[in-house]
């Protein structure tokens, strides 16, 4: 019965990712209604905290960005990138990955990619070295970063004191590393750009060639008045969640008693509530004193993608819940035995699974639940956390799609066979380098 039960979930994953927006979603929802009505499940909580965390934190990255904080972020970004272009393929990837680091959020990297294309390609550089291994670091920086919904869901899983800093201790430097070794990886990927069969084509229409031979100055677009204000208070709000997770006396706690979304059973406050709080009174205070209005903040390109961010998590996490619950035992029985002897095996039906879902958030609350019911210390499931980011494999993923785009090269791209793209190399190497280097890093530090 669990192998239809698992082909069903599969199918609506794969349905669902193939639909894109909310087709998660709506897909998960589908096959929950399978579980419950066929196979008579039942049903776990919806993962309320988690689609919490998003909306309050993509509402103060969209106050950011509507108040031009993104603007000046990418601008500082722009600046460093061209300070080097000839060691771009590890400039970029770097400055890429502190910048999606800070903001929590892998889609401003849009903005830089076209620097990168044509930064890389005016100098004779392979676009497709800092582009690929660009995408790759946006993503990595979500596991770590303190204002990623995926990293505030591993935290309200793992559900101790101090756990958000020793995420950051983990994952953070596990990631630059990985991202270091990933730039080594693709430094001699593909052909030199004068050799490259296609570029060479393009060379021959005299338009494209002009464009490759002039050196064009991006125009600085106006900051608004308070961009940095809001740098500020974005910045500020990182730190109080750090401090609140680091030195959890500092806040208010109240009597024991059962457990709720927003107080922990041992009375202190959820990072749930910690986070939701802290965030939205940056909002506030974003809008309030650079004077940025509701609507522009509504209008954010950020915050549009909320509403599809949470449904889709809304229903494929609940579906798989619901089935991971439902089969537990069969779960622990089957899997449990190698896990806790080669604890790194997780860390491949986590990738697996990263790739079916296209959501670091959402493979975090589906995945990291059954390696603590495999009997996984937290130091284990930290150092796993970055095979949350293989949504690159199969490339349908927006920053994959916008970095081929932007290379006009044409040297970044999509092979014949789909998953031979340019993004597998650096990704894989990446990931796993971090994964191994968290482990190392858990076994000294934690």
């Amino acid at each position: 019965m669990i192998w239809i039960e698992f082909i069903v979930l599969i199918g609506m994953i794969l349905v669902g990712a193939q639909m894109k927006g909310i087709g998660l979603g709506v897909m998960g929802m589908v096959g929950l209604f399978i579980f419950l009505f066929v196979f008579k499940m039942k049903p776990t909580d919806p993962p309320l905290d988690v689609m919490l965390i998003i909306m309050a934190i993509v509402t103060t990255a969209a106050t950011l960005q509507a108040s031009g904080g993104l603007d000046y972020l990418v601008n500082l970004a722009e600046k460093i990138i061209k300070s080097n272009p000839s060691n771009i393929t590890f400039i970029a990837p770097f400055t890429v990955y502190f910048l999606c680091l800070f903001a929590g959020t892998a889609h401003i990297v849009y903005s830089l990619l076209p620097i990168i294309s044509e930064v890389s390609a005016k100098k004779g550089i392979r676009p497709e070295r800092p582009l690929s291994i660009s995408v790759i670091a946006s993503h990595l920086a979500l596991t770590g970063s303190p204002m990623s919904a995926a990293t505030a869901a591993l935290v309200v899983i793992l559900g101790y004191p101090g756990a958000l800093v020793d995420i950051m201790m983990i994952c953070i430097p596990a990631c630059i590393i990985g991202v270091l070794i990933g730039c080594f990886s693709v430094f001699k990927m593909g052909a030199e750009l004068n050799e490259d069969p296609v570029f060479l084509q393009k060379m021959k229409d005299p338009e494209f060639a002009k464009t490759m031979m002039t050196d064009v100055e991006g125009v600085e677009k106006q900051l608004k008045p308070g961009a940095k204000t809001s740098v500020l208070i974005f910045t500020f709000a990182i730190v109080l969640i750090v401090i609140a997770g680091a030195f959890p006396n500092l806040v208010p706690s109240f009597e024991s008693g059962k457990r709720t979304l927003a107080v922990a059973a041992n009375g202190s406050l959820s990072m749930v509530t910690i986070i939701s709080v802290i965030t939205l009174t940056a909002s506030a205070a974003m809008m309030l004193i650079t004077k940025t209005s509701t609507a522009e903040v509504t209008k954010a390109s950020l915050f549009t993608s909320m509403a599809s961010a949470v449904v889709s998590v809304f229903g494929v996490v609940w579906m798989s819940s619901t089935f991971m619950n439902s089969n537990e035992q069969i779960i622990e029985h089957a899997l449990g035995g190698i896990v806790n002897d080669y604890p790194w095996t997780f860390s491949v039906a986590v990738f697996i699974m990263g790739i079916l879902m296209f959501s670091q958030a959402a493979t975090t609350k589906t995945m990291m639940p059954l390696g603590i019911a495999l009997g996984l210390p937290p130091s284990a499931l930290m150092a796993i956390f970055p095979a949350v980011n293989s949504d690159f494999v199969l490339p349908g993923y927006p920053t994959l799609l916008a970095a081929i785009n932007f290379d006009r090269t044409g040297s970044t791209k999509i092979g014949k066979y789909v998953i031979n793209h340019s993004f597998n190399l650096p990704g894989v190497v990446a990931i796993g380098v971090a994964i191994a280097v968290g482990f190392l890093l858990g076994s000294i530090f934690l």
